[in-house]
């Protein structure tokens, strides 16, 4: 199965990708190696493009929706990086990823709500879907966002 079609069979569909919110590009290509800029969670399905999860996790918002947040973010990666590439089976290896949880203080499951992400990269690439990663609780994030998630690719 290609990547397009085992998304399929996991139930997701890849969103228009997201166009920049400020004075950035959406992704770099340097020597085989994609840096891709912090992506939020926008709903590119609506018109007009919206924050779909929005407010600090353990006050705002769940744990479950920062798990579907962060899977939203990684959607949208995707979405870039089929935009970029043509395909998605041309990604030799998801190298890292950062993210950035805005969260109340004394919040502490930063791990579990990216495990999300990352497990949803691992079902579709195997083991050139395994990554290194940090995760960062803060106090705020672009535009209310409850989740921030860079990512770097190698193809």
């Amino acid at each position: 199965m290609n990547i397009d079609e085992k998304l399929h069979a996991l139930g997701f569909e890849l969103p228009p990708s997201p166009k920049s919110v400020g004075s950035y590009k959406p992704l770099v290509e340097i020597n085989g190696i994609i840096f891709i800029s912090g992506q939020i969670p926008l709903d590119t399905f609506s018109k007009p493009v919206t924050v779909k999860y929005k407010g600090k996790i353990g006050k705002d918002s769940t744990l479950q929706q920062g798990q579907d947040a962060a899977i939203l973010c990684t959607l949208n990666t995707l979405a870039l990086l089929k935009e970029h590439l043509g395909s998605l089976d041309l990604i030799k290896q998801i190298v890292k990823l950062s993210a950035y949880i805005n969260c109340i203080e004394t919040f502490s499951d930063h791990p579990i709500v990216v495990n999300s992400a990352s497990n949803l990269l691992e079902k579709l690439f195997g083991e050139k879907g395994k990554h290194t990663r940090i995760v960062i609780g803060v106090q705020s994030l672009p535009l209310g966002s409850t989740i921030e998630i860079d990512y770097i690719v190698s193809i």
